[in-house]
């Protein structure tokens, strides 16, 4: 089943189908929200009455949410401590009426008017429950939020800090934080994963993350016929590998080419070959200036090679037609890693792109630069094209600054693959993955652990390598941009997030 990632306006919608059309009323969905936050602090922490648990609510439905939180872990025997944080006459709506039962029953409320016990309570606390602005924020919180914000962070190594739906202060559409904001040690979101745990400064709040069922169908959002972003799961990139039968041999698989290296990156190319062979392609060659032959055979002897022309320790024009001839027995190719800038670059890709017939390409590094001036290249190839730029790549190639295009990720991923018929990678924290048909994926895997030179090669090398093996171009980049996280951060635990290098990925 896929997962859906919606902003706030078609949160909104479905809430609102949900209990116009479908006749669910919101304060049964307040209660199922409720419900389920309790299910996860059941399950995350021991069933012991004697944790203690400190419940931040605010005003609107996200603290309703609250206070159905804090009457359900009474009835489990649980000592709860509900703070509201806004006067009780501004609650109205679902939440007040979740807050009325609450009061109803004579259980304890501790107001504004009693801040001054705020802190001891929050230092006591094993379990902080953030309930006090959710989705609605769109600029700086104010106080008292604010205050007890910068409170609950400086307890956040002592206490599991959980936020209901997604952590105040954070914007659910774009991720910016504005000041502060919770840092949560885990997020409970409702229905979906929002736009803001993917985006700029979300995915340093949000912690883990998990969507949980209320009643709101997802699927109502394509009854509303909404073309929302997907989150890259296992369960999807399970379908999207190539098969592998039993019985094959090195034909099978493919044989993938990869064009690459330069004087001064010797080791780039190598690293998207060793990818290509690591994840399951038959044969790799590697097209490399002449004078690196000697080195690139000792650091990869199982690879194939293709000595070309070169000027100056770069390929020369003249390599393109050396070629030409070998171009028609690779399934797929690869083109950039440890390239390098040089004069006549802009005239060889060129070049080379007239040679290339219908075989899907993918395009990274420096291969990138070179196109920026003439991307009708990439309309005019038959077969498909995949590009994998860095923020910074990105920018170049559509005259923005990399502030602009972290500010609107998704929306110029979309609009260049759209415009430009291809399969972009728009690389970063939380990689996002566009098709010509206008889909957006969103991949929650990586870290820091992949920051290093020579990561994006291996990743290169996996998309070569799947799509030689016969994949359909999108599924290989969604298995590739996944799997590469995937190993990256399980490499991390064994070895740091300081201590992967781009060879611990390939094994793994």
């Amino acid at each position: 089943m896929m997962m859906i990632v919606a902003g706030q306006k078609e949160m909104q919608q479905l809430d609102r189908y949900t209990m116009e059309i479908l006749g669910l009323p919101g304060v049964v969905l307040m209660e199922n929200a409720g419900a389920r936050v309790v299910e996860e602090i059941i399950a995350s922490h021991s069933q012991n009455s004697d944790n203690n648990v400190v419940i931040l609510a605010g005003g609107g439905n996200n603290g309703g949410d609250g206070f159905v939180v804090a009457r359900k872990l009474v009835d489990l025997g649980w000592s709860p401590k509900l703070w509201l944080l806004t006067d009780l006459e501004k609650i109205t709506g679902d939440a007040k009426c979740h807050l009325d039962v609450y009061l109803k029953r004579g259980l304890p409320l501790f107001t504004l008017k009693e801040m001054d016990v705020l802190p001891t309570h929050l230092e006591q606390a094993d379990i902080i429950v953030d309930a006090m602005l959710g989705t609605g924020v769109k600029g700086a919180v104010r106080e008292p939020m604010k205050t007890v914000i910068h409170m609950v962070n400086n307890r956040r190594n002592q206490a599991s800090v959980l936020s209901v739906d997604i952590p105040t202060g954070v914007n659910s559409d774009d991720g910016r934080v504005v000041d502060e904001a919770i840092k949560a040690t885990k997020t409970i979101t409702f229905v979906c994963p929002k736009r803001g745990f993917f985006l700029q400064e979300g995915p340093n709040y949000v912690g883990e993350w998990k969507a949980v069922d209320i009643s709101v169908p997802p699927s109502i959002a394509q009854t509303l016929h909404f073309k929302l972003p997907q989150v890259i799961t296992e369960s999807l990139i399970t379908e999207c590998i190539p098969s592998r039968p039993r019985n094959g041999h090195k034909g099978t698989f493919g044989h993938a080419l990869v064009i690459g290296g330069s004087q001064a990156y010797v080791g780039a190319p190598v690293f998207t070959a060793k990818a290509v062979l690591h994840s399951g392609a038959g044969l790799v060659t590697l097209a490399i200036p002449e004078s690196l032959y000697h080195t690139e055979a000792n650091l990869f002897p199982e690879a194939l090679f293709i000595p070309l022309s070169e000027t100056d320790g770069h390929f020369s024009v003249r390599a393109i037609h050396e070629l030409n001839p070998k171009l028609p027995t690779f399934r797929s190719v690869a083109v950039g890693p440890g390239m390098s800038r040089f004069q006549e670059g802009e005239s060889w890709i060129k070049e080379l792109f007239t040679a290339l017939t219908n075989q899907p390409i993918v395009i990274d590094a420096d291969g990138l630069y070179l196109l920026r001036n003439q991307l009708e290249l990439l309309q005019q190839h038959q077969g498909p094209v995949i590009l994998t730029p860095h923020p910074g790549e990105m920018a170049t190639l559509v005259c923005k600054s990399v502030q602009e295009v972290e500010g609107n990720r998704l929306e110029i991923a979309q609009e260049f693959a759209v415009k430009y018929g291809v399969l972009l990678l728009l690389k970063g924290h939380r990689s996002v993955v566009a098709t010509p048909d206008g889909e957006l994926y969103i991949n929650p895997l990586g870290h820091d652990a992949l920051g290093k030179g020579g990561s994006g090669d291996v990743l290169t090398g996996l998309i070569t390598s799947f799509l030689a093996q016969g994949a359909l171009p999108k599924d290989a980049l969604l298995a590739a941009s996944y799997l590469h996280a995937k190993s990256g951060e399980e490499q991390a635990e064994i070895l740091s997030h300081f201590g992967v290098m781009p060879e611990d990925i390939l094994p793994e």
